[in-house]
């Protein structure tokens, strides 16, 4: 659920950094969030999506809305990036990025800044990269000319994992269907209701949830967007379909029972089948259909040299 159409920018920042701030500590085990070689394969895939080609390797990153690391972790443990600075609003999440680089042994720069106003010199970075935050940012065009600017002429924008306006809408059918079928599923697998569950979505019945969500893209209007702020050669491709149906749906089922009493066996079939679907997407789907019919949205563009 988005929110609310009348809601000022300065409350969009706000409710996006108390809730990012209050999910930081569980958001990797809540979206299975991996910095292993599965982590960096799925990443680098993501990348040449968006770019039409495998990546290179660029020298100075810039990620917008960085999280806990998933996106420029991996891309720096996969070697597709050389120096990082992971940016976002929430200091909870840079927090623990740090603490996943500091596990790992990379080295990354921490900046809590917005996307719409970079606290960076012009033509500063090689590429500018982000995962799942655009749909975050009240405004998008000021953004987007706050990427250009910073980026280096000849420079790169990539973004990945943003939702599509019609993918966000049939999300909503494996979830309504996960909370009819929890009850089973729980039977099924031995484990108890979750007592604190708010019994409607995979988030836990978080009171922000529902209001950090700004934007669902259609792909026209964003081609226009970073047309619009100077970049060439937008590139917009549609990623996930069956996986997301079947992603929500576990995310969801699991979201009501006792994570401790969700078996292993569960969680390794659970992850390799939602693996194989991507596989099944990626080969014979997204090449195929047009991107406003998928879940996600990945694209890239490029700076004039």
């Amino acid at each position: 659920m988005p929110a609310a159409a009348d809601a000022s920018a300065e409350r969009i920042r706000d409710v996006n950094t108390r809730y990012h701030d209050l999910a930081a500590d569980s958001y990797d085990s809540k979206w299975g969030i991996d910095f292993g070689e599965t982590g960096r394969a799925q990443v680098t895939a993501k990348l040449a999506k968006a770019l039409g080609h495998e990546p290179g390797a660029w020298g100075d990153a810039l990620e917008i809305g960085a999280g806990t690391g998933y996106f420029c972790l991996n891309l720096l443990g996969a070697g597709a990036i050389r120096h990082v600075t992971a940016t976002d609003i929430a200091p909870g999440m840079l927090r623990a990025l740090r603490a996943n680089a500091d596990e790992l042994g990379l080295d990354v720069e921490t900046v809590v800044t917005d996307a719409e106003q970079l606290p960076f010199e012009d033509a500063s970075f090689d590429i500018v990269l982000g995962h799942a935050v655009l749909h975050h940012i009240p405004d998008l065009d000021r953004a987007a000319a706050e990427f250009h600017r910073v980026l280096r002429p000849g420079g790169t924008v990539v973004f990945c994992g943003e939702p599509s306006r019609y993918g966000d809408q049939i999300a909503a059918v494996p979830k309504r269907t996960a909370i009819a079928t929890a009850p089973l599923w729980r039977r099924a697998v031995g484990a108890g209701r979750r007592s604190d569950h708010g019994g409607s979505d995979p988030d836990y019945g978080h009171a922000l949830e529902a209001e950090v969500d700004v934007h669902a893209f259609d792909p026209k209007a964003l081609r226009l967007t970073f047309g619009h702020a100077g970049f060439e050669d937008v590139r917009i491709r549609g990623e996930e379909l069956l996986a997301n149906l079947y992603g929500w749906w576990l995310r969801t089922v699991e979201s009501t029972a006792t994570p401790e009493e969700i078996p292993q066996r569960w969680r390794v079939f659970a992850f390799r089948s939602y693996l194989s679907l991507q596989r099944v997407d990626s080969s014979i789907l997204e090449p195929h259909l047009p991107p406003e019919l998928f879940y996600n949205l990945v694209f890239s563009a490029r700076r004039p040299g």
